[in-house]
């Protein structure tokens, strides 16, 4: 029986998603802690000191810095892709 090649995705070098963790979510690197659980603490204002408290040092600042700017660049390129060629 051939086992299957785990395919982990490093968007970067905090935010991955390991089809072995979360059935695929997307993660910090070590951790169960979904991506959007700590996006959604950022958008309600929450001081980032408190999110990383909140999750006992699991996740940093760095790692919350990341998926803030990944996000960013997915929304960007997003609105890139969906924009009308000029007539």
């Amino acid at each position: 029986m051939k086992t299957a090649k785990r395919k982990i995705k490093e968007y970067g070098r905090y935010v991955v998603s390991d089809p072995m963790i979360c059935h695929g979510a997307v993660t910090f690197r070590g951790t169960r802690i979904f991506v959007r659980d700590v996006l959604a603490q950022v958008a309600e204002g929450m001081p980032w000191d408190e999110i990383v408290r909140q999750w006992r040092g699991s996740v940093t600042k760095a790692a919350i810095a990341e998926a803030v700017l990944l996000a960013s660049r997915a929304l960007t390129d997003e609105k890139r892709r969906s924009r009308k060629p000029a007539a």
